[in-house]
């Protein structure tokens, strides 16, 4: 999968935190993918007092996570795009059982707005699958690519 975040003509510019997640059916989350926020300053909460922006992510999951997270966590990313490639024995998509799931991310930034996009999937795929959609302000284009 692949996160554009676009380059914004602003007079404060601030990167933006971003949760990708997969949720199920229930809109529970299923697996947190990655979460981008500022991680300069651990222990002192700079970085994660902001986490809560990310509303939706926020509720479902993002409260009741010890962060950072191995292999989720990360720091926010600069303009442009960015490559997530997972492979069905990773530990966040080994669990998933068979069904209809959906592909969140969330963005929301400092000074800035809040977007969410979604991508809905099925698990496991029987053939390649492709879908993208794309954000009008905090996000770009964001793609997922599934091949069985």
């Amino acid at each position: 999968m692949s996160v554009e975040i676009p380059r914004l003509n602003v007079s404060e510019y601030h990167r933006p935190y971003i949760a990708v997640w997969i949720q199920d059916g229930n809109r529970k989350v299923a697996a947190n993918l990655a979460v981008w926020y500022q991680m300069d300053s651990p222990g002192d909460e700079v970085g994660t007092k902001w986490l809560p922006d990310l509303r939706q992510w926020w509720r479902r999951t993002g409260r009741s996570l010890d962060l950072p997270v191995d292999g989720v966590s990360g720091a926010t990313r600069p303009a442009g795009s960015h490559d997530l490639k997972f492979s069905e024995s990773d530990k966040q998509l080994s669990g998933l059982k068979p069904g209809d799931y959906t592909l969140i991310v969330e963005a929301a930034r400092e000074v800035g707005g809040r977007e969410l996009l979604e991508i809905p999937f099925t698990w496991p795929v029987q053939k390649s699958f492709k879908e993208e959609v794309r954000g009008k302000e905090e996000l770009g284009k964001v793609s997922l690519s599934i091949e069985p």
